[in-house]
């Protein structure tokens, strides 16, 4: 059967959804009761959703997530200080538009980076950019990125990125050199996008860890003022999941 020229000029013109919907208009015995309004409306319709698809792989590629993660999958069968009301409010993307920050906290295992990364995943999903850091590598990063005259350059895409998750927060000590690091940062990023953090440190303990009076209190008002609080607990899902299964428990927390 010869190749229907129209398909080979829409892929020529990068239409892929379009010459996918054609071709599957092409081989429907009954195509022809669709009026020239319909038949395009289709075509047009499949188009938009292969570019929409695309886009947002792209987005979650470029967010580099640790491993898969959904608010659809959340466990809420154990008790352990999620509320879905909460999480409902959070899954419409408002308080990212609205330049909010979202602070997690809890113990080793409680799900903080899973729940981090399924808040930045339903982002990507509404439209918008997202970047998940664990907060050491990142300082190691920009030392590198410092030395090889890149820092101004990365510190520009993080403040266009619409959602940067920071996670191991308090994980380690800083130094003057961090605590500067992560002014500028949030400082570019206050009030214009927004800004989520996991840690193992309750809320109140992050102006001891951040170490120098002054830069904390800098860091934290840009931080904790305009912020939803999430207080996870209970025993390691890590641990429940292993005892479930018989199997070692998953890196990725739920």
């Amino acid at each position: 059967m010869l190749r229907h020229p129209t398909l080979t000029a829409l892929e020529a013109m990068k239409l892929t959804g379009m010459a996918i919907a054609l071709a599957e208009q092409l081989e429907m015995p009954d195509v022809q009761r669709l009026s020239f309004e319909e038949r395009l409306g289709l075509l047009v319709d499949r188009e938009c959703t292969v570019r929409d698809n695309h886009r947002l792989a792209r987005r979650l590629a470029q967010a580099r997530f640790p491993g898969h993660a959904t608010l659809e999958d959340l466990d809420y069968r154990h008790p352990r200080g999620l509320d879905k009301s909460v999480i409902a409010s959070l899954a419409t993307g408002q308080w990212i538009r609205r330049h909010d920050n979202v602070l997690i906290v809890g113990p080793t295992g409680a799900g903080k980076t899973y729940l981090a990364c399924a808040l930045a995943q339903m982002a990507c999903r509404l439209g918008c950019s997202a970047l998940y850091l664990r907060l050491p590598r990142f300082f190691r990063d920009l030392a590198i990125a410092k030395g090889d005259g890149r820092y101004g350059r990365v510190l520009r895409s993080l403040a266009k990125t619409d959602l940067v998750v920071l996670d191991d927060w308090g994980l380690a000590p800083l130094t003057d050199e961090h605590r500067r690091d992560l002014l500028e940062l949030l400082d570019d990023r206050h009030g214009r996008r927004a800004t989520l953090v996991a840690s193992q440190l309750p809320i109140d303990h992050w102006h001891t860890a951040i170490g120098e009076p002054t830069l904390a209190d800098a860091i934290l008002d840009r931080l904790v003022h305009n912020a939803y609080k999430i207080t996870l607990k209970g025993e390691s899902m890590r641990k429940r999941l292993a005892k479930s299964d018989g199997s070692r428990p998953l890196k990725t927390e739920h």
